[in-house]
């Protein structure tokens, strides 16, 4: 694999690494994760498995693997839900114009096959539909994923009703594998909460809800994080770069022939 960190590329280098590179944009944001994680969680984790995945491509494919530029992050997402205790927002409109004017910009120098990787749930159909219009318009195959969608089917934790979910067990066991001096401790329980969220529980299968205030009333988390554990965090961590490399090596395989 070759790998270039965008910035710190020169512009000639950049445009001939261009037209056979896969260029990666991870996105996060900066909302309140509860009492004991730092507003940045989404950003510091999308780059946290980000990196273990070059890492994994790096030490898989031996220099065979695809050639990759590493955008720098976008640290700001959609987060209004969050705004009762603290965020730093964009508006879909906002962030929806950011994502392709970025996209537009990488096509006009000279990329051809681009992958946004999110770290936030506000994101996720903002971003998908960036791409999907950005191929509508421009000469370019583009892909998105959130970094939990995209796993290794080694760990999944043995937890699937509280993954991802918001400053819960899921990403407290991340954050405590990648960034644990940023955890505070001891990680505060926090009881069930009667009804529980229906933006996390919706009443029937396929209904998608929102109902006024209630982030607010559940406190800002999904739920409790106090049983999050450092070395289940890594086995995680590493099932879901290990999950993002098989799926950039999947994308370059299929795309690599592209006009």
């Amino acid at each position: 694999m070759s790998y270039r960190n965008l910035t710190e590329t020169t512009w000639r280098e950049t445009r001939e690494s261009a037209p056979d590179a896969i260029a990666v944009l991870p996105v996060g944001s900066q909302e309140q994760h509860a009492e004991h994680l730092p507003m940045g969680t989404d950003t510091l984790l999308v780059e946290a498995v980000l990196d273990r995945a070059l890492a994994l491509l790096d030490e898989e494919a031996a220099g065979e693997g695809p050639a990759l530029v590493r955008l720098p992050t976008l640290p700001y997402g959609h987060s209004p839900h969050h705004l009762f205790a603290a965020a730093l927002t964009l508006s879909a409109s906002t962030l929806g114009a950011v994502l392709g004017e970025i996209l537009d910009s990488l096509a006009a120098c000279g990329h051809r096959r681009i992958l946004v990787v999110n770290g936030h749930g506000g994101n996720d159909e903002i971003m998908k539909l960036a791409v999907k219009r950005f191929a509508l318009r421009a000469e370019v195959t583009a892909a998105a994923c959130s970094y939990w969608t995209v796993t290794g089917g080694e760990e999944d934790g043995g937890r699937p009703d509280v993954t991802p979910g918001h400053a819960g067990w899921f990403e407290t066991s991340l954050m405590l594998a990648a960034h644990p001096g940023l955890v505070r401790t001891p990680v505060p329980g926090r009881a069930p909460v009667d009804p529980p969220p229906l933006f996390d529980r919706p009443p029937y299968p396929g209904l998608t809800v929102e109902r006024h205030g209630e982030w607010e009333r559940v406190g800002g988390s999904t739920d409790d994080a106090s049983a999050a554990d450092a070395g289940q965090g890594r086995r995680l961590l590493d099932d879901r770069a290990r999950g993002l490399a098989r799926a950039v090596l999947a994308f370059d395989a299929a795309t690599r022939t592209d006009p």
